[in-house]
């Protein structure tokens, strides 16, 4: 049995030893165990309409937006091309590094690094974690550091845009 639980992965691990934590306060304490499950139980049906809506906005986006229109689309005017970079890095998913090449391929078809660094700021705002910061923070809170992080990104690539301007480019 040791030999099969060092085969399973860290989340299984993880997984059985909060039923293991929640196991020890049941025998402990009752009240707090059915305190506890009932916190859990009204944050679910909380968040599990704003994740299905996250998921389909995600699957919808994932299937019609794809490098080839990406690319058209930002030969488009300077202020389409902030709006797009900026969506863009809100609505990305999936590891950094996965985007690397596409921002590589991108700069070499005139994408300037300032567009590439607001696109990287923005995707500190992750749609799937704003239902749970709307929990413990309000929409107001979420609302002001939205725009403030998209206000922030402008004015960080424009910055970039100057400095790189001046120093040396490949």
């Amino acid at each position: 049995m040791i030999k099969k639980l060092k085969q399973l992965g860290f989340a299984w691990k993880f997984l059985i030893g909060i039923l293991f934590v929640y196991l020890i306060l049941f025998l402990i304490n009752q009240e707090n165990f059915i305190q506890s499950l009932t916190f859990f139980y009204e944050i679910i049906l909380k968040i599990i309409p704003v994740f299905i809506l996250i998921f389909i906005l995600m699957a919808l986006t994932n299937y019609f937006i794809t490098p080839a229109i990406i690319t058209k689309h930002l030969k488009k005017s300077l202020i389409k091309k902030w709006f797009l970079v900026i969506v863009g890095g809100i609505l990305s998913t999936g590891p950094i590094y996965m985007w690397y090449p596409l921002l590589a391929d991108l700069k070499q078809k005139g994408l300037s690094y300032g567009l590439i660094s607001a696109f990287l700021y923005n995707r500190a705002i992750k749609i799937p974690l704003i239902p749970l910061m709307i929990i413990y923070f309000s929409w107001k809170y979420i609302l002001v550091v939205g725009i403030l992080m998209v206000f922030m990104s402008i004015i960080q690539g424009i910055f970039i845009d100057k400095i790189m301007k001046g120093g040396n480019e490949k």
